[in-house]
């Protein structure tokens, strides 16, 4: 698992917790070495869309959904394989919706939780 790492929708990154974290998410030769080739070009185009973004729901490469059950509040972008970029709101308290959920509409700064395989 990989340390959180502050990201803001519309921006360059501000922030970085661990130097481990920063290395993989600008360094494309940390990222192939550490997640393959493919996982590592598709991190890149993820974050290049989070960048590109105003909100999380306007993502839209990665298979976008947020988690449910014992992952509630994480949402996840597809990767390769089985590598996978969750990451979770910044603000709170979270944006809601009428129905509880959170609204990710209303989304604009994100923690990145994790970059990798959930299942290993």
């Amino acid at each position: 698992m990989v340390n959180k790492w502050i990201l803001y929708f519309g921006c360059r990154l501000q922030n970085y917790k661990t130097t481990k974290l920063k290395k993989l998410c600008l360094s494309s030769k940390e990222a192939d070495k550490k997640l393959g080739p493919n996982s590592g070009k598709k991190l890149r185009n993820r974050l290049f869309d989070i960048e590109a973004a105003s909100n999380v729901s306007e993502l839209i490469a990665g298979r976008p959904h947020p988690y449910t059950g014992d992952k509630v509040g994480l949402f996840s972008l597809d990767l390769h394989g089985g590598d996978r970029l969750l990451f979770e709101p910044l603000k709170k308290p979270l944006p809601t919706k009428d129905d509880g959920g959170i609204d990710w509409s209303n989304v604009e700064s994100i923690f990145i939780v994790f970059i990798g395989d959930p299942h290993e």
